[in-house]
């Protein structure tokens, strides 16, 4: 899913294409896309494009009459800039925005069509769409803190909860607890306050240099390879690579259709934390240690 790095790349692309254009049309193709019937779509066509702006991990296009379109790309939705009146091609193809020189064109992969598009009026309008999150790169460490331990979670629910934290998500989650040395199954109110300042400080280090950098491979243009998995992440998506810090195998914890990954030398002390699949089957004999894991893997390779 487009996190806050990529959402901010995504609507700064935007803002140097389509600020002061008028929507001439919206094609959408997907009968699950569109979630909102008042104000009717078709109210937005002609409207100039005046503002921009990100509502966790949603892209917002204001509009005039305050109008706002707001795009939810979920996991697999992506943004292209095309030619005028592009062909939106089922299944992949979700909607087009016709614009006076080009489209913006949405589409998604896979068959389960989670993106969503809303239309809604005024400030209320969005605000009932807003997960309600902390802006950290905008928060007071004392905010942060207080929000962190509003509920005990496990860190890698708590930042990844938009109602707590806005626009991070499975990827940088990852990234910021590998540079904190946090387990992603630590639980927030056992934290110690050195431990916070240094999530703090993670979490807006790792977003900051993450939007920068895709801000810079974009060098203009518009994002086309927005993915959760990017050369240079230190652990999210490296299962079984050497960790960049210390190079001991980089861990896994699978759970339904997500990954989290780290490095159990830097993060959990050496210890493995149990991925579900695998220690229903093993039980008992699960390994607790990276020794124990490696004699597992020499007994069944």
């Amino acid at each position: 899913m487009p996190e806050l790095p990529d959402i901010v790349v995504y609507i700064e692309a935007l803002e140097q294409r389509i600020l002061g254009q008028s929507l001439e049309g919206i094609r959408i193709v997907s009968p699950f896309l569109l979630r909102t019937a008042t104000p009717p779509l078709s109210s937005a066509s002609g409207k100039k494009v005046l503002r921009l702006r990100r509502l966790g991990k949603r892209i917002c296009i204001g509009l005039e009459d305050d109008l706002w379109l707001v795009l939810h790309l979920m996991i697999a939705g992506r943004l292209h800039w095309r030619a005028r009146g592009v062909k939106v091609s089922p299944p992949r193809g979700l909607a087009a925005f016709d614009f006076p020189a080009s489209s913006l064109l949405w589409t998604e992969a896979g068959s389960q069509k989670r993106a969503s598009l809303h239309l809604v009026s005024g400030e209320a309008g969005l605000l009932a769409l807003d997960p309600g999150g902390l802006e950290v790169l905008d928060a007071h460490p004392s905010r942060f803190a207080a929000v962190l331990l509003s509920a005990n979670h496990t860190l890698k629910r708590a930042l990844t909860d938009p109602g707590l934290f806005s626009g991070i998500g499975n990827a940088y989650s990852d990234e910021i607890l590998f540079e904190a040395k946090l387990s992603p199954l630590a639980l927030t109110q056992k934290l110690t306050v050195p431990e916070i300042q240094r999530l703090f400080a993670a979490t807006r280090a790792s977003l900051t240099r993450w939007t920068e950098r895709l801000r810079v491979e974009a060098a203009g243009k518009f994002p086309e390879n927005v993915t959760a998995f990017r050369e240079g992440m230190a652990v999210h998506g490296r299962y079984k690579q050497p960790c960049l810090r210390c190079h001991t195998k980089i861990q896994r914890i699978r759970y339904a259709s997500n990954e989290t990954n780290y490095c159990p030398t830097c993060q959990t002390g050496g210890k493995l934390l149990a991925d579900r699949a695998l220690s229903r089957l093993l039980r008992e004999d699960w390994p607790r240690t990276l020794d124990e894991l490696e004699l597992l893997t020499r007994k069944h390779p």
